[in-house]
């Protein structure tokens, strides 16, 4: 842990300049309280870093959240393992892709029988939050049990006992995507209008008492739950084509669905504050988390120490030291596949800005928050399912 300055406290051990930079920006706005707390896979983010858990008093900045609300993981333990797995794990890959649309503005062609009453329960939310979601988006109903691109992916892990464990990473999708943007552009008007100078344009905020921002906490809670249920309803299809393919029931031994880009309203050093947590997962004394690697590397499964100093949170992934395009720029597709040897996966140039190079070390990101969560199980991957 270091003290950067009176309202910043960082765990990362690798931090480049720009993030730091782009950190210090962020600590020094007056509704901070009681100070930002920068987690182990900090990197250079849009406004506000990846990897920063941020808290305020009579303001929320929308783009700290960014644009994928309630993006996180879900992870379910089985009672098999390796050893009880087919040899062809192609077949596997394959039937996860054909049962989950992947990619970036991708659907499903139908509302399927366990989306239903999921869907029921997001029509109800809306209604009492007053917006109807196909003002953003009107196939938004069709996005959920959709995966989209990027980081987001599904995997079969083992872990250190040989339990295997089905894991994946998704959000809030388009319709998620569109509210953001709504109300990231809401605050940067809000902050023209009042004059209010800024580091950053992206650090325009809203102001807690405004119509504008009761109208954004409703609809973010929204899209954190979408986000939620988006995840229950891929890991469900995963759970049916695994169970197809091995043969057998799964018996959930353990289910865990943890959010890592969210604002909830908290208790922190004696005060109710806006905890805006943009790439951070909560830690508090007990709360089981999922923590992934990069493709071709270790996750994680933990349990929250209540670390106060950094406002019971912890890291939420790996974090990137390469951007995408400067990624593409420096690796090669074969350089991917070296690095995914022994893993079932879809082979292809899309995903060369995911490639492990491109993360910081996932083992040093568990070094730095070893006060902030303990390590319940490492997993390694056996199959990868990514969008383009």
């Amino acid at each position: 842990m270091e003290t950067i300055n009176s309202r910043l406290i960082s765990w990362a051990s690798i931090l480049d300049d720009k993030t730091r930079a782009q950190a210090v920006a962020t600590s020094q706005l007056p509704f901070i309280y009681p100070h930002l707390a920068l987690m182990p896979d900090a990197h250079l983010g849009i406004g506000a870093t990846v990897g920063s858990v941020i808290p305020t008093l009579g303001a929320i900045i929308p783009a700290a959240v960014g644009v994928d609300i309630g993006c996180g993981m879900i992870a379910v333990r089985t009672q098999y393992s390796v050893k009880d797995l087919p040899g062809d794990r192609k077949r596997l890959r394959e039937a996860i892709e054909r049962a989950i649309p992947l990619s970036a503005g991708h659907n499903n062609r139908k509302i399927t029988p366990t989306a239903e009453p999921r869907l029921a329960e997001l029509r109800k939310l809306a209604a009492q939050a007053g917006f109807n979601p196909a003002q953003y988006l009107a196939k938004w109903e069709l996005q959920l049990g959709s995966l989209g691109s990027g980081n987001h992916f599904i995997e079969v892990c083992a872990d250190e006992g040989n339990a295997v464990w089905l894991f994946l990473h998704s959000g809030s999708r388009g319709v998620g995507n569109k509210i953001a943007q709504r109300h990231i552009d809401e605050a940067r008007s809000a902050v023209l209008r009042r004059r209010v100078v800024l580091p950053d344009r992206d650090l325009a905020f809203l102001a807690e008492g405004t119509p504008e921002f009761a109208r954004y906490i409703r609809e973010l809670r929204w899209a954190q739950h979408f986000a939620l249920l988006n995840r229950e309803e891929m890991m469900d299809r995963v759970v049916r084509q695994f169970e197809s393919w091995i043969g057998g029931s799964v018996a959930e031994t353990q289910r865990i669905n943890c959010h890592h880009n969210f604002i909830a309203r908290e208790q922190h050093y004696g005060k109710s504050v806006w905890v805006s947590r943009k790439g951070a997962i909560k830690a508090e004394a007990g709360d089981l988390g999922l923590i992934p690697g990069s493709m071709g590397t270790a996750s994680y499964v933990v349990v929250g120490l209540g670390n106060p100093v950094s406002l019971n949170s912890s890291p939420h992934g790996a974090g990137r030291q390469y951007s995408r395009t400067a990624a593409r720029k420096t690796f090669t597709l074969a350089e991917l596949k070296t690095a995914m040897q022994g893993i079932e996966f879809r082979a292809s140039e899309a995903f060369i800005d995911e490639i492990p190079a491109a993360y910081k070390p996932i083992d040093r990101v568990m070094r730095d928050a070893a006060d902030l969560v303990a390590i319940q199980h490492k997993l390694r991957q056996l199959v990868n399912v990514k969008g383009d």
